[in-house]
Order: C-alpha cells, then structure tokens, then sequence
C-alpha cells in the first residue's frame, strides 16, 4: 500500500468515526473563525430569510479541511430550508442532475462538493438552472427527439472546491456570493478544540489545546484528528487530563513535530536537501523518487511546506528555502547558497518594479 493510499485511507476512516458529526457546529454563533467572511455570510443569510427568499447561489473555495462543508450545512439551517448533498464526480449525466433539482423543495440548499469536477455536459445543464430556474432537457435520441423545459423551484447552489482555477469562468460568475475560506489561527484553532474536547467529555487542558493547535497546520480538520488521537494514547496510558505533556508525548508518537510536519513532510525536505542539493527539481521527478502521485505532492505535502517558509516554487522547480535547510539542522552547499541569493535578487528586483 502506498503512503497516498494509507493516507486516503485513514482520512475515510476518520471522517466516519462514530460521533465525528456531532462535533461540527450547527449554526453560525457556533462556527469559529473565517472573521469578515463569516460577518458577510450571517448578513446575507438574514437578509434572504427575512425576504423570504431563496438566498443567491454560493461558492466556498480554499483548501482542503477548512469546514466548507460545515458551513453549507449550517447555511441549510440558518435558512430553515433542507439540505440535499451531492458531489460533483458522482453527477454523471445531465439526468443525474436532473433527478436532484426536481426533487428540491423551494428554496432548499444544494451542495455540491468539488464542483470543478462536474462532467462539461452536466456543467451546461447547470446554468440555466442557476439562472433562471429552469431545466432544458433532450427526451430521446435521432428524429424522434425533443427538447423539454422544466420550472424548478427557486433554490441555493452551495459550491466547493479545493482548486477554484479548473472552475470555468461561466460558472463561476453565476455564484452571487463566494467566499474565500482561509487558515486559522493557533487561537481559533485552541477554541476548536476545547468545544470539541468538551463533546467529547475530554479533559483537556488550555496549554493542552495549544500544543495541538501549534502542530494543526491551521487546519480544523487535522486539529480534531489528532486531537482524537491524543484521546486514545491518553486514555490507553491512563493520562489522565490532557496537559501539553500529554499532547507533546502522544504527538511525537504520532511522528507530528513542533510545527505540525510527519514524516512523509520531513521525507520530502530530507529527499531535496540529500539527493538534489535543495534543488531546483521538478515536480515529477520528486514524484517518482518518493513513490508518490504529483497530485499528492501539489495538493497535500506542498502547500503547508510553502505556507511554513520551507519550500519555495520556482520557474525551475522546487528549492529548499533558507529556512528549510536550518529546519533540518544543515549547511546549504555553495550552489544552493548561490541559487538562494539569485532567487532573493529576482525577487528584490520584482518588488521594485512592482
């Protein structure tokens, strides 16, 4: 089994531990963090329910993890309407998505998760549901063919992606509201915890949770992962209350360290730093070295490692930044440290010009 698919697999597994849904929030007083988007999204929330009104189609981008899901849902319970939740892999044919939006009720709210992989037939369909409310449909195949139209009733498209550049700019434009989710803070992140630690019935302490949300990679789905984790090596090790002892041991059980990096993270510093001189490499070639998908390298190991000041993303490849190699406790060699003061100059002379 290869590291992408234990990893695949211990997410599927996470995601339905029992009791996992019932530490998300249900409603907006509840959710935590996202500041003036959050404030916007109560806004237009209030001002579709006090109208009546189905409110405006809606598009939750950013990593993975974030609680773009979470926040559809409560977006189904703010309104007081239902909720019908679909994916976009799964919508197969322009009937798929037919069977769905016929069977709303008014202004009830759709989700559709990664809606960037929605098939470019299903796509079309799409629009003027969104638009007008309506569907147009081909009822059989050659001359005996016909068009049919369809009045839906007025509903909410709630959109998510992780990669909002593969969305089409048609559809895109057609989400009156969309709404960028960003990191969290180690403070946000400690309030996730605790609420959760209390559904939970955990004892965790404040210096507790911050250990944990130290190593979360500003992520509140990886902060309830480990934070479960940590619950079962306490709870085994009769622990007792969660203090940051506690956590620090389990997590470095876990392989998590100081900054929220495992090993296959230190693996891929470790691999550029020993095998390629810190770089530039590119993309595929550390793929192969690590056995590993690009997308896998692109989308889970990379974004944290640039977001942390560890890797940087060049023309040429993927460099170990000055920060990376005094991570990893090492001396760049002298081309590294001439490619580092060449990038540094490249991106002087850029802000100049900017």
């Amino acid at each position: 089994m290869t590291q992408s698919d234990e990893l695949n697999r211990l997410i599927d597994a996470d995601s339905h531990e029992r009791g996992d849904n019932a530490l998300r929030p249900t409603s907006l007083f509840e959710f935590i963090g996202q500041g003036n988007g959050r404030r916007n999204l109560e806004t237009f929330i209030h001002a579709a329910r006090d109208r009546g009104d189905a409110m405006d189609h809606t598009l939750l981008h950013g990593p993975p993890g974030l609680g773009k899901t979470t926040l559809a849902q409560i977006i189904a319970a703010e309104l007081g309407v239902g909720f019908r939740a679909t994916s976009g892999p799964v919508i197969l044919r322009a009937g798929d998505l037919a069977a769905l939006l016929t069977n709303l009720q008014p202004r009830d709210v759709l989700f559709i998760d990664e809606i960037h992989r929605l098939a470019p037939a299903v796509e079309e369909v799409l629009y003027p549901a969104m638009e007008d409310f309506q569907l147009d449909l081909i009822i059989g195949e050659g001359p005996s063919a016909r068009s049919v139209r369809i009045d839906l009733p007025p509903f909410t498209l709630v959109g998510a992606t992780t990669r909002s550049g593969l969305l089409t700019t048609p559809l895109r434009d057609r989400f009156g509201i969309q709404m960028r989710m960003q990191f969290y803070n180690a403070d946000e992140l400690s309030t996730i915890l605790t609420k959760q630690a209390a559904k939970l019935a955990l004892d965790l302490g404040l210096d507790g949770a911050a250990e944990i949300a130290g190593r979360a990679r500003g992520t509140p789905r990886v902060a309830g992962r480990l934070l479960r984790r940590v619950r079962d090596i306490a709870a085994v090790e009769k622990a007792g209350a969660v203090t940051a002892a506690v956590a620090d041991a389990a997590l470095h059980r876990l392989e998590v360290d100081a900054i929220g990096l495992d090993q296959m993270d230190r693996r891929y510093l470790n691999c550029l730093a020993e095998s390629y001189a810190g770089g530039p490499v590119g993309v595929e070639t550390l793929a192969a070295v690590l056995s590993e998908q690009r997308d896998v390298l692109e989308e889970v190991i990379e974004p944290y490692l640039m977001q942390t000041g560890l890797l940087m993303r060049t023309p040429r490849g993927r460099c170990l930044s000055v920060a990376g190699w005094e991570y990893l406790g090492m001396r760049p060699p002298l081309a590294a440290s001439k490619q580092l003061d060449l990038l540094a100059q490249a991106a002087s002379d850029e802000a100049e010009i900017n």
